[in-house]
């Protein structure tokens, strides 16, 4: 709770494979007058053209998660009008490298035709038994239950899928709020080399003792930083 008026609607967006209330801890004992939406992420031709779809008639302060993040930055790129903040939580601006990309992709549409074939608990098995998911208390909550729309994400959303957003970095001139869990190195050297190419309205938070899934291992954090925006 902040005592004030929020100044902008607030946009709330999930990580891959996750429905809007990923959120659900962050915002659930926060007041309506903060003006927070928690969105889903619409099915799509494509990740530029997700990104725009939810940029239609919503400007203000952007917040995702892990894909939600980068999509989140896709929309502050391609429609700076629109985006009076971010925060972004494990986020990452796409692979550089062509190579690195390609593999990427096709691992992706591997993954994606193996969803196809199996039930979205058998997905979730496989999924979440990856190290950056450890110790979770709750890791099936708020997730999609139609295979469908995981291997449709997989297919349009992946990193595999996405130009990189590296060289675009510099153009941002709002505020750029970047969290990281400290066991999760990878993404907290992406945060601080994000930040270094944004420049000074950029804030970096790397957070003890927590990994990858910070909506869930540090909710309390993600919404202090999220109602100062």
């Amino acid at each position: 709770m902040t005592g004030r008026q929020p100044l902008f609607q607030r946009f709330l967006l999930p990580g891959f494979s996750q429905t809007a209330g990923a959120w659900n801890e962050v915002v659930d004992s926060v007041s309506p007058s903060e003006l927070i939406s928690c969105l889903e992420i619409p099915a799509a031709a494509d990740f530029v053209s997700t990104a725009r779809a939810l940029a239609v008639d919503r400007s203000g302060v952007w917040a995702g998660y892990s894909l939600g993040g980068r999509l989140a930055l896709q929309i502050a790129v391609d429609h700076p009008g629109q985006a009076e903040s971010l925060l972004l939580v494990s986020t990452t601006p796409g692979i550089t490298d062509p190579g690195e990309r390609a593999e990427r992709s096709r691992d992706d549409l591997e993954l994606a035709n193996w969803v196809e074939a199996h039930t979205s608990d058998e997905f979730l098995d496989r999924w979440l038994a990856q190290p950056m998911f450890a110790g979770l208390n709750r890791p099936r909550d708020h997730r999609l239950t139609s295979t469908e729309l995981i291997a449709d994400q997989l297919r349009t959303l992946g990193q595999g899928t996405q130009l990189p957003l590296w060289d675009r970095l510099a153009a941002l001139d709002m505020p750029v709020v970047l969290m990281a869990g400290a066991k999760d190195a990878k993404y907290s050297q992406i945060a601080h080399q994000m930040a270094s190419l944004i420049g000074a309205n950029a804030e970096v938070h790397i957070v003890p003792g927590v990994g990858h899934a910070l909506l869930e291992e540090t909710p309390e954090l993600v919404r202090a930083l999220l109602l100062r925006l």
